[in-house]
């Protein structure tokens, strides 16, 4: 897991993103362009989907049960894959409300109907050039980080 720490202006809390992504030069772009945003905010990046619902799911031990703010999902993932991993935390109460959105490279109409059936609230695909995949990168950050309102969170600077 890598966690990323960026400082920021204008909140008063702290945005909890929670990136699943096993390609690590896309993670690290994906990182890059999220630091760019004035908002405080911690990235948890995990690289396959059993670390995923690890890290989500609550444990009778008192384990897991982590609560991003938002969820940034692959599809292809080793170990148990994206649309599971969205399946379980729609199916959880406690994680149901979390907007997650699917960055993925399948254009497969199939993996689309089955994200949506599974209430994702975005799904993109991941473009193959990369001023086009840092231009889609920036408008996920400015719409998510700074123009959305997330429970518990208090914005201000006027964004």
């Amino acid at each position: 897991m890598t966690l990323v720490k960026k400082p920021g202006r204008g909140t008063t809390a702290k945005l909890e993103i929670l990136l699943v992504e096993d390609d690590q030069a896309h993670a690290e772009l994906i990182i890059r362009c999220l630091e760019n945003h004035s908002i405080d905010n911690h990235i948890h990046h995990l690289s396959d989907g059993e670390a995923a619902l690890d890290y989500l799911l609550p444990k009778q031990d008192g384990g897991g049960h982590h609560r991003p703010h938002v969820i940034l999902l692959d599809l292809r993932l080793p170990r148990v894959d994206g649309l599971e991993v969205l399946r379980q935390i729609r199916s959880t109460d406690s994680l149901d409300g979390i907007p997650v959105i699917v960055l993925s490279t399948s254009r497969d109409e199939a993996d689309v109907k089955k994200a949506y059936s599974h209430h994702v609230n975005s799904y993109l695909v991941k473009p193959l050039d990369f001023a086009t995949f840092t231009k889609l990168l920036d408008d996920v950050g400015y719409y998510w980080l700074q123009w959305n309102h997330f429970p518990g969170r208090i914005l201000g600077g006027g964004h």
